[in-house]
Protein backbone atom coordinates (compact mmCIF):
# COMPACT_ATOMS: atom_id res chain seq x y z
CA UNK A 1 0.00 0.00 0.00
CA UNK A 2 1.30 4.03 -0.94
CA UNK A 3 0.99 5.51 1.83
CA UNK A 4 2.10 9.19 2.48
CA UNK A 5 2.92 10.61 5.61
CA UNK A 6 2.39 15.11 5.97
CA UNK A 7 4.50 16.31 8.89
CA UNK A 8 7.76 14.17 10.28
CA UNK A 9 7.51 15.28 13.81
CA UNK A 10 7.70 12.47 16.61
CA UNK A 11 4.18 11.31 15.66
CA UNK A 12 5.02 11.21 11.74
CA UNK A 13 8.48 9.72 12.47
CA UNK A 14 7.08 7.08 14.82
CA UNK A 15 3.86 6.09 12.42
CA UNK A 16 6.72 6.09 9.12
CA UNK A 17 8.57 3.64 10.84
CA UNK A 18 5.28 1.49 11.69
CA UNK A 19 3.93 1.59 8.66
CA UNK A 20 7.45 1.14 6.73
CA UNK A 21 7.85 -2.37 8.71
CA UNK A 22 4.68 -3.26 7.99
CA UNK A 23 5.43 -3.69 4.46
CA UNK A 24 3.47 -0.24 3.00
CA UNK A 25 5.26 1.83 0.20
CA UNK A 26 6.01 5.33 2.59
CA UNK A 27 6.96 8.81 2.15
CA UNK A 28 7.48 11.17 4.14
CA UNK A 29 7.23 14.64 3.72
CA UNK A 30 8.80 17.12 5.33
CA UNK A 31 8.90 21.00 4.89
CA UNK A 32 11.49 21.68 6.21
CA UNK A 33 14.64 21.18 4.40
CA UNK A 34 15.71 18.42 6.97
CA UNK A 35 14.36 15.85 9.67
CA UNK A 36 15.46 17.81 12.77
CA UNK A 37 13.19 18.39 16.16
CA UNK A 38 13.56 21.83 18.07
CA UNK A 39 12.92 22.30 21.40
CA UNK A 40 14.37 20.84 24.61
CA UNK A 41 13.06 18.05 26.68
CA UNK A 42 10.03 15.75 26.10
CA UNK A 43 8.75 13.44 28.87
CA UNK A 44 7.65 10.31 27.30
CA UNK A 45 4.50 8.59 29.75
CA UNK A 46 4.44 5.40 30.56
CA UNK A 47 1.60 4.99 27.96
CA UNK A 48 3.64 6.32 25.28
CA UNK A 49 6.77 3.65 26.50
CA UNK A 50 3.96 1.16 25.92
CA UNK A 51 3.15 2.79 22.30
CA UNK A 52 6.51 3.06 21.04
CA UNK A 53 7.27 -0.83 21.93
CA UNK A 54 4.24 -2.03 20.41
CA UNK A 55 5.74 -0.19 17.38
CA UNK A 56 9.31 -1.75 17.72
CA UNK A 57 10.16 1.55 18.73
CA UNK A 58 11.08 1.23 22.74
CA UNK A 59 14.25 -0.21 22.94
CA UNK A 60 15.85 3.03 22.52
CA UNK A 61 14.27 4.97 25.36
CA UNK A 62 16.71 2.22 28.01
CA UNK A 63 18.43 4.00 30.38
CA UNK A 64 16.57 7.47 30.55
CA UNK A 65 14.14 6.20 32.85
CA UNK A 66 13.37 8.48 35.73
CA UNK A 67 12.11 6.98 39.05
CA UNK A 68 11.12 9.78 41.25
CA UNK A 69 10.54 9.08 44.75
CA UNK A 70 7.65 11.61 45.28
CA UNK A 71 6.25 13.76 42.98
CA UNK A 72 2.97 15.96 42.74
CA UNK A 73 1.86 19.82 42.94
CA UNK A 74 4.14 21.94 45.43
CA UNK A 75 3.67 25.59 46.18
CA UNK A 76 6.15 27.92 44.78
CA UNK A 77 8.34 27.10 48.28
CA UNK A 78 8.37 23.75 47.27
CA UNK A 79 6.35 22.68 50.34
CA UNK A 80 3.99 19.46 49.42
CA UNK A 81 0.41 20.03 48.13
CA UNK A 82 -1.02 17.34 46.39
CA UNK A 83 1.72 14.20 46.99
CA UNK A 84 2.19 11.21 44.49
CA UNK A 85 4.44 8.12 44.65
CA UNK A 86 5.98 8.15 41.13
CA UNK A 87 8.00 5.13 41.68
CA UNK A 88 4.82 2.96 42.88
CA UNK A 89 2.81 4.14 39.95
CA UNK A 90 5.77 3.41 37.40
CA UNK A 91 5.59 0.21 39.37
CA UNK A 92 2.38 -0.69 38.62
CA UNK A 93 2.19 0.54 34.95
CA UNK A 94 5.85 1.61 33.76
CA UNK A 95 8.94 4.05 33.86
CA UNK A 96 8.56 7.45 32.50
CA UNK A 97 11.09 8.36 30.32
CA UNK A 98 13.28 11.87 29.58
CA UNK A 99 15.29 12.57 26.27
CA UNK A 100 15.86 15.47 24.50
CA UNK A 101 13.12 16.15 21.78
CA UNK A 102 16.78 16.02 18.87
CA UNK A 103 17.76 13.11 20.72
CA UNK A 104 14.55 11.49 20.75
CA UNK A 105 13.44 12.30 16.96
CA UNK A 106 17.19 10.99 16.03
CA UNK A 107 16.33 7.19 18.01
CA UNK A 108 12.48 7.11 15.98
CA UNK A 109 13.94 7.78 12.64
CA UNK A 110 16.74 5.55 12.80
CA UNK A 111 15.07 2.78 11.06
CA UNK A 112 13.64 4.90 8.23
CA UNK A 113 15.65 4.10 5.23
CA UNK A 114 16.63 7.78 3.48
CA UNK A 115 14.56 7.47 0.36
CA UNK A 116 11.52 7.23 1.95
CA UNK A 117 12.06 10.69 2.93
CA UNK A 118 10.88 14.18 0.97
CA UNK A 119 12.76 17.06 3.08
CA UNK A 120 12.00 20.53 2.11
CA UNK A 121 8.46 19.61 0.64
CA UNK A 122 5.95 22.20 2.04
CA UNK A 123 2.20 20.87 1.26
CA UNK A 124 -0.09 22.81 -0.19
CA UNK A 125 -3.27 20.74 -0.26
CA UNK A 126 -4.42 17.24 -0.62
CA UNK A 127 -6.43 16.16 -3.72
CA UNK A 128 -8.82 13.07 -3.68
CA UNK A 129 -9.22 10.77 -6.96
CA UNK A 130 -10.39 7.96 -7.63
CA UNK A 131 -7.68 6.00 -7.47
CA UNK A 132 -6.01 7.77 -4.35
CA UNK A 133 -4.92 11.05 -2.59
CA UNK A 134 -2.52 13.36 -4.37
CA UNK A 135 -0.21 14.70 -2.64
CA UNK A 136 0.03 18.95 -3.96
CA UNK A 137 3.58 21.14 -3.16
CA UNK A 138 4.92 23.94 -5.49
CA UNK A 139 1.37 23.59 -7.60
CA UNK A 140 2.21 19.38 -8.38
CA UNK A 141 1.39 15.94 -7.32
CA UNK A 142 4.66 15.33 -5.25
CA UNK A 143 3.23 11.17 -4.32
CA UNK A 144 -0.14 10.14 -4.82
CA UNK A 145 -1.04 7.77 -2.17
CA UNK A 146 -3.74 5.27 -0.92
CA UNK A 147 -3.19 6.57 2.40
CA UNK A 148 -2.60 10.12 3.65
CA UNK A 149 -1.55 10.49 7.29
CA UNK A 150 -1.67 14.23 8.16
CA UNK A 151 0.76 14.85 11.04
CA UNK A 152 1.74 18.69 10.64
CA UNK A 153 0.83 19.87 13.69
CA UNK A 154 -1.45 22.33 16.03
CA UNK A 155 -1.61 24.59 13.05
CA UNK A 156 -2.39 22.52 10.34
CA UNK A 157 -2.57 23.08 6.95
CA UNK A 158 -4.29 20.52 5.53
CA UNK A 159 -6.77 20.03 8.70
CA UNK A 160 -7.71 23.36 7.29
CA UNK A 161 -8.47 22.21 4.06
CA UNK A 162 -10.73 18.88 5.24
CA UNK A 163 -12.41 20.90 7.51
CA UNK A 164 -12.98 24.40 6.44
CA UNK A 165 -15.67 25.23 9.30
CA UNK A 166 -13.54 24.02 11.56
CA UNK A 167 -11.90 27.10 13.96
CA UNK A 168 -8.96 25.25 14.70
CA UNK A 169 -6.40 26.34 17.47
CA UNK A 170 -6.39 29.07 19.64
CA UNK A 171 -3.76 30.57 22.35
CA UNK A 172 -4.55 29.89 25.77
CA UNK A 173 -3.02 33.41 27.30
CA UNK A 174 0.08 31.37 28.61
CA UNK A 175 3.76 31.55 27.63
CA UNK A 176 5.22 27.83 27.41
CA UNK A 177 9.28 28.61 28.43
CA UNK A 178 11.28 25.08 28.34
CA UNK A 179 15.41 24.79 29.04
CA UNK A 180 18.34 22.78 29.92
CA UNK A 181 21.09 23.45 31.80
CA UNK A 182 23.49 21.56 32.56
CA UNK A 183 24.30 20.09 36.37
CA UNK A 184 27.69 21.87 35.96
CA UNK A 185 26.32 25.00 36.07
CA UNK A 186 24.51 23.30 39.35
CA UNK A 187 27.62 22.83 41.17
CA UNK A 188 28.82 26.48 40.61
CA UNK A 189 25.75 27.28 42.10
CA UNK A 190 25.45 24.96 44.92
CA UNK A 191 29.02 26.33 45.57
CA UNK A 192 27.29 30.00 45.96
CA UNK A 193 25.15 28.95 48.58
CA UNK A 194 22.06 27.44 46.45
CA UNK A 195 22.07 25.26 49.88
CA UNK A 196 23.19 21.84 48.46
CA UNK A 197 22.34 19.56 45.27
CA UNK A 198 19.16 17.83 47.68
CA UNK A 199 17.57 21.19 47.41
CA UNK A 200 17.34 20.13 43.70
CA UNK A 201 16.73 17.13 43.92
CA UNK A 202 13.59 17.29 45.57
CA UNK A 203 12.15 19.23 43.04
CA UNK A 204 12.69 16.43 40.35
CA UNK A 205 9.46 15.25 38.82
CA UNK A 206 7.37 17.60 40.49
CA UNK A 207 4.96 20.78 39.66
CA UNK A 208 5.42 24.32 41.69
CA UNK A 209 2.63 26.44 41.70
CA UNK A 210 2.07 30.23 42.77
CA UNK A 211 -1.46 31.17 44.09
CA UNK A 212 -0.49 34.80 43.75
CA UNK A 213 0.50 34.93 39.60
CA UNK A 214 -0.64 31.32 38.29
CA UNK A 215 2.83 30.69 37.19
CA UNK A 216 4.16 27.03 37.61
CA UNK A 217 7.47 25.44 37.25
CA UNK A 218 8.89 21.72 36.82
CA UNK A 219 11.89 20.24 36.36
CA UNK A 220 12.99 17.05 35.16
CA UNK A 221 16.79 15.05 34.98
CA UNK A 222 17.06 14.70 31.51
CA UNK A 223 20.65 12.70 31.39
CA UNK A 224 24.19 12.88 30.87
CA UNK A 225 24.63 15.83 32.95
CA UNK A 226 21.46 17.89 32.50
CA UNK A 227 18.35 19.25 33.80
CA UNK A 228 15.32 20.10 32.12
CA UNK A 229 12.99 22.32 33.34
CA UNK A 230 9.89 24.14 32.10
CA UNK A 231 7.59 26.98 33.59
CA UNK A 232 4.38 28.14 32.43
CA UNK A 233 2.94 32.24 33.09
CA UNK A 234 0.61 34.77 31.61
CA UNK A 235 1.64 35.58 27.88
CA UNK A 236 2.72 38.77 27.55
CA UNK A 237 1.59 41.33 24.62
CA UNK A 238 4.37 40.59 22.68
CA UNK A 239 5.84 37.18 22.66
CA UNK A 240 9.79 37.86 23.94
CA UNK A 241 13.05 36.45 22.86
CA UNK A 242 14.67 33.52 24.57
CA UNK A 243 16.84 35.84 26.33
CA UNK A 244 14.29 38.52 27.31
CA UNK A 245 11.69 35.33 28.32
CA UNK A 246 14.05 33.82 30.64
CA UNK A 247 15.00 36.94 32.50
CA UNK A 248 11.27 37.87 32.55
CA UNK A 249 10.49 34.54 34.18
CA UNK A 250 13.20 34.48 36.84
CA UNK A 251 12.43 37.51 37.89
CA UNK A 252 8.63 36.36 38.21
CA UNK A 253 9.76 33.49 40.66
CA UNK A 254 12.53 35.54 42.45
CA UNK A 255 11.44 34.53 45.76
CA UNK A 256 10.26 31.23 44.77
CA UNK A 257 12.34 27.92 46.34
CA UNK A 258 15.64 29.11 45.65
CA UNK A 259 16.68 26.93 43.16
CA UNK A 260 13.90 27.50 40.65
CA UNK A 261 15.07 31.45 39.99
CA UNK A 262 18.76 29.85 40.13
CA UNK A 263 18.37 27.02 37.57
CA UNK A 264 16.45 29.46 34.88
CA UNK A 265 19.24 32.06 35.05
CA UNK A 266 21.66 29.48 34.80
CA UNK A 267 20.75 28.38 31.57
CA UNK A 268 21.77 29.77 28.06
CA UNK A 269 19.74 31.54 25.92
CA UNK A 270 20.21 29.09 23.24
CA UNK A 271 19.04 26.35 25.31
CA UNK A 272 15.90 28.23 26.15
CA UNK A 273 12.53 27.20 23.65
CA UNK A 274 9.63 29.99 23.99
CA UNK A 275 6.02 28.70 22.95
CA UNK A 276 2.76 30.46 23.17
CA UNK A 277 0.57 27.87 24.37
CA UNK A 278 -2.01 26.75 21.98
CA UNK A 279 -4.35 23.66 21.81
CA UNK A 280 -7.52 23.20 19.59
CA UNK A 281 -10.33 25.47 20.18
CA UNK A 282 -12.87 22.66 20.24
CA UNK A 283 -12.67 18.63 19.94
CA UNK A 284 -12.24 17.86 16.17
CA UNK A 285 -15.11 16.01 14.87
CA UNK A 286 -13.47 12.89 13.59
CA UNK A 287 -9.85 11.76 13.16
CA UNK A 288 -10.52 10.30 9.64
CA UNK A 289 -12.18 11.38 6.27
CA UNK A 290 -12.48 8.90 3.48
CA UNK A 291 -8.47 7.59 2.86
CA UNK A 292 -7.27 10.70 4.96
CA UNK A 293 -5.84 9.87 9.06
CA UNK A 294 -5.33 12.75 11.37
CA UNK A 295 -2.44 12.01 13.99
CA UNK A 296 -1.20 13.44 16.86
CA UNK A 297 -1.11 17.41 17.55
CA UNK A 298 -3.20 17.81 13.94
CA UNK A 299 -6.18 15.84 15.69
CA UNK A 300 -5.43 16.43 19.60
CA UNK A 301 -3.56 19.49 20.48
CA UNK A 302 -4.07 19.55 23.80
CA UNK A 303 -2.12 22.11 26.39
CA UNK A 304 1.05 20.22 28.27
CA UNK A 305 -0.31 20.11 31.58
CA UNK A 306 -0.55 16.62 31.64
CA UNK A 307 2.78 16.02 29.76
CA UNK A 308 0.78 13.69 27.17
CA UNK A 309 1.24 15.58 24.06
CA UNK A 310 3.81 13.03 22.58
CA UNK A 311 2.39 9.95 24.29
CA UNK A 312 -0.63 10.63 22.29
CA UNK A 313 0.67 10.93 19.31
CA UNK A 314 2.54 7.33 19.85
CA UNK A 315 -0.22 6.08 20.98
CA UNK A 316 -2.24 7.15 17.65
CA UNK A 317 0.84 5.73 15.31
CA UNK A 318 0.28 2.56 17.41
CA UNK A 319 -3.28 2.59 16.63
CA UNK A 320 -3.14 3.24 12.96
CA UNK A 321 -0.30 1.16 11.86
CA UNK A 322 -2.52 -2.10 13.95
CA UNK A 323 -5.43 -0.66 11.72
CA UNK A 324 -3.57 -0.39 8.22
CA UNK A 325 -2.13 -4.21 8.98
CA UNK A 326 -2.42 -5.58 5.11
CA UNK A 327 -5.31 -3.79 4.43
CA UNK A 328 -5.34 -4.29 0.38
CA UNK A 329 -8.67 -4.40 0.75
CA UNK A 330 -9.60 -1.30 -1.71
CA UNK A 331 -11.18 1.38 -1.23
CA UNK A 332 -13.94 0.39 1.09
CA UNK A 333 -11.94 -1.90 3.34
CA UNK A 334 -9.17 1.80 3.69
CA UNK A 335 -11.82 3.58 4.88
CA UNK A 336 -13.23 1.36 7.25
CA UNK A 337 -10.12 0.67 8.71
CA UNK A 338 -9.71 4.39 9.27
CA UNK A 339 -12.88 4.90 10.84
CA UNK A 340 -12.31 2.01 13.20
CA UNK A 341 -8.88 3.73 14.11
CA UNK A 342 -10.98 7.06 14.56
CA UNK A 343 -13.19 5.10 17.14
CA UNK A 344 -10.69 3.73 18.81
CA UNK A 345 -8.01 6.74 19.43
CA UNK A 346 -10.67 10.13 19.64
CA UNK A 347 -12.85 9.08 22.61
CA UNK A 348 -9.32 8.35 24.51
CA UNK A 349 -7.38 11.71 23.40
CA UNK A 350 -10.39 13.78 23.52
CA UNK A 351 -10.51 13.26 27.21
CA UNK A 352 -7.23 13.77 27.64
CA UNK A 353 -7.48 16.94 25.59
CA UNK A 354 -10.46 17.72 28.01
CA UNK A 355 -8.00 16.69 31.30
CA UNK A 356 -5.72 18.75 30.20
CA UNK A 357 -7.48 22.12 30.23
CA UNK A 358 -9.16 21.14 33.59
CA UNK A 359 -5.28 20.91 34.99
CA UNK A 360 -4.40 24.14 33.35
CA UNK A 361 -7.79 26.08 34.85
CA UNK A 362 -6.85 24.51 38.34
CA UNK A 363 -2.89 24.93 38.55
CA UNK A 364 -3.28 28.66 36.92
CA UNK A 365 -5.83 29.79 39.50
CA UNK A 366 -5.32 32.77 41.65
CA UNK A 367 -5.96 34.66 44.66
CA UNK A 368 -8.94 33.09 46.79
CA UNK A 369 -9.91 29.88 44.46
CA UNK A 370 -6.22 29.24 44.67
CA UNK A 371 -6.37 29.47 48.56
CA UNK A 372 -8.84 26.93 47.96
CA UNK A 373 -7.25 24.56 46.16
CA UNK A 374 -4.24 24.51 47.81
CA UNK A 375 -6.33 23.51 50.91
CA UNK A 376 -8.24 21.06 49.14
CA UNK A 377 -5.25 19.48 47.22
CA UNK A 378 -3.49 18.94 50.84
CA UNK A 379 -6.23 16.79 51.91
CA UNK A 380 -5.97 14.23 49.36
CA UNK A 381 -4.51 11.16 50.39
CA UNK A 382 -1.34 9.98 48.54
CA UNK A 383 -2.57 6.62 47.91
CA UNK A 384 -5.22 7.90 45.86
CA UNK A 385 -3.02 10.50 44.01
CA UNK A 386 -1.17 7.60 43.27
CA UNK A 387 -4.08 5.94 41.91
CA UNK A 388 -4.90 8.62 40.33
CA UNK A 389 -1.92 9.17 38.33
CA UNK A 390 -0.93 5.41 37.37
CA UNK A 391 -4.75 5.15 35.86
CA UNK A 392 -3.69 8.63 33.50
CA UNK A 393 -0.28 6.72 32.63
CA UNK A 394 -2.55 3.36 31.65
CA UNK A 395 -3.07 3.03 28.23
CA UNK A 396 -6.18 1.95 27.10
CA UNK A 397 -5.57 -1.68 25.98
CA UNK A 398 -6.56 -2.55 21.57
CA UNK A 399 -9.34 -4.04 21.47
CA UNK A 400 -9.90 -7.15 19.84
CA UNK A 401 -6.81 -8.35 21.57
CA UNK A 402 -4.77 -6.07 19.23
CA UNK A 403 -6.18 -6.91 15.90
CA UNK A 404 -6.52 -5.27 13.51
CA UNK A 405 -9.88 -4.17 12.07
CA UNK A 406 -11.30 -6.17 9.24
Amino acid sequence: MRTAIVGAGLGGVAVAVGLHRAGHEVTLIEQAPDLREAGTGVVVMPNGVQALDRLGLAAGLAGWSVLAHQAGLRDRRGRPLLVTDAARAQEWVGAVHVLHRAELHRLLRAPLPAEVVRAGTPVERLDVEAGGVSVISGGRVVVRADVVVVADGVGSRLRAQLFPDYPGPRRTGRLDLRGVVQVEHLRSLVAGGLGGGDEVAGLLGGILVDRRSGAMFGLFPLGEGRLYWFTDSALPDVVPSPEQARDLVAGLMADWHPAVPALIAATDPADVHVDPIACLAEPLPPFAVGRIALLGDAAHAMPPDLGQGASQAFEDAAALTRHLLDADAGVAGIERRLLAYDAERRPRAQRLLRAALRQSRLTTRTGAAAWVRDGLLRAVPSRLATRRLAALWQATPPPNGGEAER
